[in-house]
């Protein structure tokens, strides 16, 4: 049978989100049923949502940062039991058989994965996201949240994590250069690059911040970044030109991609995790010029998500978050966009429990 929960839903663009019920498909034999204890804001889920990526299929639930507790299992799951601590990030099933799938890399499904939500579902519905108490996922997508980690510090690293994660990984932040440590940049201090900072650093890179003001140079330092250093100094380019082997980008504007493309050393890498809804020129002579590498992250398999949770566990780090309630939805969006949030907004789905469902 399906299963009926509060959710938090649109109807439209420009309309509030209301609480109300959606129905979770009747769980399949490979399906784990997940309580959720709390979900993330992200940014995608305001772009989405705002129809910047392209027109939503509402009424919609959004959220993919998602952390809770198994509540049910498919007669045929063996990796989940219920009572099991659990995260649902992006992605809730692709084929499974196709080359990227067989190397662990779902995101990259060739027969396309399919989103947490907005998404056609295996069902031929629509997936919902986790602004809700309860969600349905195959049992493949599904990974465990470390004892250590509260659900509310956990769910954002589901999203902010891995994409963080796997570019800095690929990259190789953690490695030598010349007996050195790699010099990592990370351009813009929010929701994704306050992961970063801490990823990096627990990798062994000297991170250096780059932000247009010099405003969150405590909280950067805190993080463990080395510097913070403001974009919008009359020399900064000039000064900083050939600096940094890796850029990990997660700005989602417009910025001028060939000005920072020469901060890079020659064989430097940026790493671009943003998605700006306008599109950004970009001169093939900064990249010809050095060797450079400009190259975009995609979140990361499965796998490697359970990875960066254990790294996470190992190294102490979290998603530095502010709690809200349902109830406070829509301020926080705005609040996002406005770069008022310090760092991440998470959601704490007990709070469906005070409120009426429309």
């Amino acid at each position: 049978m399906p299963i009926t929960v509060k959710a938090l839903q649109k109807t439209g663009h420009d309309q509030p989100f209301r609480v109300t019920t959606i129905e979770r498909r009747d769980p399949r034999a490979d399906d784990v049923v997940i309580d959720i204890r709390a979900a993330g804001i992200c940014h995608s889920d305001i772009h989405t949502i705002r129809n910047e990526w392209g027109e939503a299929s509402f009424p919609l639930t959004v959220g993919h940062e998602i952390a809770g507790v198994v509540s049910a299992v498919g007669e045929d799951v063996t990796g989940w039991k219920v009572g099991d601590r659990v995260g649902v990030g992006c992605m809730v099933n692709s084929c499974g058989t196709c080359e990227e799938c067989r190397a662990d890399q779902e995101q990259n499904c060739l027969e396309g994965n399919v989103g947490t939500y907005n998404a056609k579902d295996v069902d031929g519905t629509v997936t919902q996201g986790g602004y809700a108490e309860k969600v349905v996922v195959n049992e493949r997508f599904v990974c465990r949240v470390p004892d250590e980690m509260a659900f509310e510090a956990a769910a954002p690293l589901l999203c902010a994590g891995i994409t963080t994660y796997a570019p800095l990984r690929r990259w190789g932040a953690g490695e030598q250069v010349a007996g050195r440590a790699k010099r990592v940049a990370v351009l813009g201090l929010g929701g994704l690059g306050h992961m970063g900072v801490q990823l990096a650093a627990a990798m062994g890179a000297e991170v250096t911040v780059l932000s247009r003001s010099l405003k969150k140079e405590q909280d950067a330092l805190a993080l463990g970044a080395q510097r913070v250093l403001a974009t919008t100094d009359e020399n900064f380019f000039r000064d900083h030109s050939g600096e940094f082997d890796l850029i990990l980008n997660t700005i989602s504007a417009d910025i001028p991609v060939d000005r920072y493309l020469r901060l890079l050393t020659p064989r430097g890498v940026m790493a671009v995790v943003g998605l700006p809804p306008a599109k950004q020129p970009v001169g093939f002579g900064s990249l010809i010029g050095g060797n450079k590498v400009l190259a975009g992250s995609n979140i990361g398999g499965i796998a490697e998500t359970q990875e960066m949770l254990d790294f996470c566990a190992e190294h102490g780090l979290a998603a530095k978050i502010e709690v809200i309630g349902v109830q406070d939805a829509d301020a926080a969006y705005d609040r996002v966009v406005a770069g008022d949030v310090h760092f991440r907004a998470v959601i704490d789905t007990s709070t469906f429990a005070d409120v009426a469902a429309e």
